[in-house]
């Protein structure tokens, strides 16, 4: 490969020189890179570049004025800001395989503090008062996952462990490895009706948009809690808050928004019940995403597939 002239990278993130240095590390030959904190820069810095690499939104800007550009590996599981671009003369790459074990660890962790209480020991610690309630059990319960991918699969796998039956939906229905069912978009009343517990991991796209509105949330058991790690558009915020509101669901977890980050007067932060984190279920560290790249690079320079290749019309 040292006798092949290697294509020109420009690395758009705000941790680019952490990804660069990370990117020469794992190489197997020079990678020549220019690193681009910010879209300032990778404007700047921008000559004859064919790849990049880094943040869909910093790249979305700025993708138009560089038409040398024919591959872009995202550093980000969602690509919505590359989709939603009327531009599309290049092979868009995305990330997965990393980012299951953060997802599963951050939901089953709200699960277990739902479960166990903890934040209403808390409160009854600081009041002084031997509360006795006992607490629930993941054990038996049913957690319904909307998305079947990589993300979802390792959360069903991981929820097994703790004996939780685990459902999913998807837009085909079809089989997927760690769930006992797969239901269709198309059926998801009844796939809502039988969840204790529901996580979304579902990409934005036209047809995730607001599916869980009122009347979907209504079909859910009152007793049930909703985690959301996936896009914001999935729920209706409004008809979220107002099931937390009126007791119609036990809590959610909510880890992406509309708008980030969530102003501060927004009627969420005061909702009952709900847990609100800012965009850290899964983080995207250089140590996890950096070897995606370098093996695509070098796919890329030998003229084989891709992997990961999004789709633009479906977003994934």
């Amino acid at each position: 490969m040292n006798a092949i002239k290697m294509p020109k990278c420009l690395i758009i993130t705000r941790l680019a020189e952490e990804f660069a240095n990370e990117i020469q590390r794992l190489a197997d030959s020079d990678i020549p890179l220019k690193a681009c904190s910010t879209t300032e820069a990778a404007l700047a810095a921008y000559t004859d570049e064919s790849v990049i690499f880094g943040n869909p939104a910093m790249i979305a800007p700025v993708l138009t004025k560089m038409p040398t550009v024919d591959w872009v590996q995202s550093s980000w599981a969602g690509v919505t800001p590359l989709i939603e671009l009327d531009y599309r003369k290049y092979v868009l790459t995305g990330v997965k395989d990393v980012f299951g074990p953060q997802m599963s660890e951050y939901t089953l962790g709200y699960l277990l503090a739902h479960e166990l209480k903890i934040v209403q020991r808390l409160k009854e610690q600081h009041s002084r008062n031997w509360f006795r309630d006992n607490s629930g059990r993941l054990e038996g319960k049913c957690l319904g996952i909307m998305g079947t991918g990589s993300i979802g699969q390792h959360v069903a796998n991981t929820a097994k462990a703790f004996g939780i039956k685990v459902i999913g939906l998807s837009r085909s229905g079809d089989p997927a490895p760690g769930f006992a069912e797969v239901v269709p978009v198309n059926q998801l009343h009844r796939f809502l009706e039988g969840c204790d517990y529901l996580l979304s991991t579902l990409p934005q796209t036209n047809d995730t948009d607001h599916l869980l509105d009122t009347a979907a949330l209504a079909r859910l058991p009152e007793h049930a809690y909703f985690i959301n790690v996936g896009r914001s558009n999935v729920v209706d915020d409004n008809a979220l808050a107002e099931a937390l509101r009126n007791n119609r669901l036990a809590g959610a977890a909510l880890d992406v928004f509309d708008e980030e980050p969530l102003p501060k007067d927004s009627p969420l932060w005061d909702t009952p019940n709900l847990s609100i984190t800012a965009h850290i279920a899964a983080i995207s560290h250089p140590l996890l995403l950096v070897p995606i790249f370098v093996e695509n690079y070098h796919r890329y320079v030998d003229k084989q597939p891709l992997r990961h290749v999004i789709d633009f019309d479906t977003g994934y």
